[in-house]
């Protein structure tokens, strides 16, 4: 007798936590852990589900790429439910250098040119393709990961997320651009003064 009123117990609080169709993002209050808290029912408007901002990024700089968040930030409607977007430009030459994603898996689907994407795993074994128009490729959480502009054209991508706020963290920025000494930098990564500084001057670091 117990154990059904426990399991009819647990079903009905499992619903009751459920309740939420969804839960919009209230971007007045302070982003958490579990992301933002849920704008009023009655503030929802159907514009909160709808995102008109993926347009064609600037690409005149270092990387000459250029990515597009459609995430909780841009678009509320996505707050709590797993999943974001983004459009990812590279002119000629463009390189999205190795990075990580540390809240998200990510899926790549090329639109428009050649991207030669690939991504480590953590026991050092690389995952490495060459991309072309139509081609779908998935880089597990956390693993660091990469896309270059292999072609003569520029390229054209779309990247899915499984969460609404993947966070990013570029390795050679992590680095190189902020102010870890450089003495710290040359005994971790084996590289000697010179090209640490040099790179240092490259992506903005000091020390």
């Amino acid at each position: 007798m117990i154990l059904p009123i426990f399991l009819m117990f647990s079903f009905l609080l499992s619903s009751s936590c459920n309740a939420l169709d969804f839960c919009v993002a209230d971007l007045k209050t302070p982003q958490g852990l579990a992301g933002y808290s849920c704008k009023k029912l009655e503030l929802v408007t159907v514009d909160d589900f709808v995102f008109s901002g993926l347009h064609a990024g600037n690409t005149s700089n270092l990387i000459k790429a250029a990515v597009t968040p459609a995430f909780t930030a841009q678009f509320p409607g996505v707050n709590g439910l797993g999943i974001s977007i983004a459009r990812l430009d590279l002119a000629v030459g463009g390189v999205v250098p190795m990075h990580t994603h540390p809240d998200s898996s990510e899926i790549i689907v090329v639109i428009q040119g050649i991207i030669d994407a690939g991504f480590v795993s953590s026991a050092n074994k690389v995952y490495f393709k060459t991309l072309k128009t139509g081609d779908i490729m998935v880089f597990p959480q956390g693993l660091l990961h990469f896309q270059i502009n292999a072609g003569t054209t520029p390229a054209l991508a779309y990247v899915s997320f499984s969460s609404p706020s993947p966070g990013v963290q570029i390795l050679d920025f992590a680095l190189f651009g902020n102010d870890l000494p450089s003495n710290i930098i040359e005994e971790t990564t084996f590289l000697d003064d010179a090209q640490v500084k040099k790179l240092k001057g490259v992506l903005g670091g000091t020390g």
